[in-house]
């Protein structure tokens, strides 16, 4: 990997005019605002449709994208939509916030309107190629969502029995009762994937790569579930045996209850691990680096006991391992362009896994100052073959971290960082950053326009008020672009030709 630097900012949080970030002009003005800083790299947060609680780690699908970041303009431009109709509707009335239940309430009934006008176009040629080259799970996806639908928006599990259990005269009873509503969601993934590829080349032309995010597991909740629960650890009655999540860390004394099914490992070794190399290689399209989430838990991971309300109750299990990465790397070529979401407990059986797949792990700097000199997080300690943050998604910004750290630890960020008198605590720990000998740098937005708590994007085990946060438009002037561009320069991280 080249030394290079970029930046942490979800789709969600760009400044579109409808409510949410979506694949627009703003999505444009964004990529074209880290070509002028001289950054590399957008890395964003898993791109799947969202469930209750907002999420994108606990989406209805492995596959699927977030109809949600459908630009609404572009459809407007397409003549699939009149410009009243995207304007219309009320999304919310603070710019600095998602307000999802608007946006579920209304976006509906746009996106409605555009696939009825797609309906009467004489060449569907298109949309029919989409349908082909995604056949392995676009089918069972629609299909899932239309029932969602037709049963409430009640969890498959709640369905009625035949269906839930797929028998097959229910299935092909619901594909045609419901087949308009799955033509409906299948051309919304269409419209995704058209707008996720032309932004990609946008992107790309500018210099720009886009790191994506694989969650490790999915959502109980899901299309993949209901349609594979083979491939889970599940009883008989289809209810999970045990539930995933992590121990008691630096994130939560309780640890965190994720409540996702967790996979039968074996049975996905005996296919290959199919499913996984379809799921990766879908990411691999639509990204040019994929973060994977919860690395350790390929090693080994913690399996709660369903129904338990804490994940303190849970143990440890063995994963699939170095087969796993082998597997993919077969499939998909051996320079997988993975980097290791490797934070969190970790035992001896997570380090030796990484150095022996090769993926890049993470350092991360809010780590950094408890403890002493042997710190991995320290930048001294750094290893090449790592990606630096100063936090991720799930750490506060900076400034409220910093303003709600103890003494000792402000100190001794002070001290080793050498703070100035006239700035804050982003220029220093920005430095720290591009300077670490790791390969690539990424920085949250929001610790770049120095923002505090306000502008956290996720508190780990806590529900409601998460993923909400947007940036303000104009937030992000030529000056701020120059600034990090010549602080990207200056620690050899500027890429060639700019």
């Amino acid at each position: 990997m080249e030394r290079s630097s970029g930046v942490l900012c979800p789709v969600t949080s760009l400044p579109s005019p409808h409510g949410i970030g979506t694949l627009g002009q703003a999505a444009r003005d964004w990529i074209d605002f880290l070509h002028h800083s001289g950054q590399r790299w957008w890395q964003v947060l898993p791109i799947g449709p969202t469930s209750y609680g907002d999420s994108p780690y606990q989406p209805f699908s492995a596959f699927a994208g977030n109809p949600y970041f459908i630009d609404l303009d572009t459809l407007a431009e397409e003549g699939l939509l009149r410009p009243e109709e995207a304007a219309a509707p009320d999304w919310g009335d603070d710019p600095q916030q998602v307000d999802y239940g608007r946006i579920y309430q209304h976006r509906e009934g746009v996106l409605r309107a555009a696939y009825q006008r797609a309906k009467k176009q004489t060449d569907q040629s298109g949309f029919l190629a989409f349908c082909r080259k995604h056949i392995h799970w676009l089918g069972d996806y629609a299909l899932f969502m239309a029932l969602k639908g037709h049963f409430g928006g009640r969890p498959w599990r709640e369905w009625e029995e035949d269906i839930r259990l797929r028998e097959p005269a229910a299935l092909r009873r619901y594909r045609t009762l419901l087949k308009d509503d799955i033509a409906y969601h299948k051309y919304l993934q269409y419209l995704f994937f058209k707008q996720w590829a032309a932004l990609k080349e946008y992107a790309a032309a500018r210099g720009v790569g886009i790191i994506g995010d694989i969650p490790l597991y999915v959502s109980m909740d899901s299309a993949d579930v209901w349609a594979n629960p083979q491939l889970f650890w599940l009883d008989e009655e289809r209810q999970p045996r045990f539930v995933a999540g992590c121990p008691p860390d630096y994130f939560s004394p309780t640890g965190q209850l994720w409540g996702n099914p967790l996979y039968d490992w074996e049975r996905m070794k005996r296919s290959g691990y199919r499913w996984w190399v379809q799921r990766l290689g879908l990411q691999l399209q639509c990204c040019d680096l994929v973060r994977i989430d919860h690395f350790r838990g390929f090693s080994s991971f913690w399996a709660i006991p369903f129904g338990d309300e804490t994940a303190q109750g849970g143990h440890w299990e063995t994963g699939p391992g170095l087969p796993f990465f082998q597997a993919l790397k077969k499939a998909l070529g051996d320079g997988l362009p993975l980097i290791a979401e490797d934070l969190g407990y970790l035992t001896p059986d997570v380090h030796e896994l990484l150095e022996a797949a090769g993926f890049p792990g993470m350092k991360v700097l809010q780590f950094a100052f408890d403890g002493g000199s042997d710190n991995a997080y320290l930048p001294h300690n750094h290893r090449a073959n790592s990606v630096v943050y100063i936090g991720t998604h799930d750490n506060d910004t900076l400034a409220g971290w910093f303003e709600k750290a103890g003494e000792h630890t402000r100190q001794y960020a002070a001290d080793y960082l050498g703070f100035l008198p006239e700035e804050g605590c982003s220029a220093p720990f920005l430095r720290a950053a591009l300077a670490s000998v790791c390969d690539l740098c990424i920085f949250q937005v929001q610790d770049l326009l120095e923002l505090g708590s306000e502008a956290r994007m996720n508190t780990p085990s806590t529900t409601g008020g998460n993923w909400c946060w947007r940036l303000i438009p104009g937030a992000l002037g030529p000056e701020l672009a120059e600034s990090l561009r010549q602080k990207t320069a200056a620690y050899g991280r500027l890429p060639a030709g700019r």
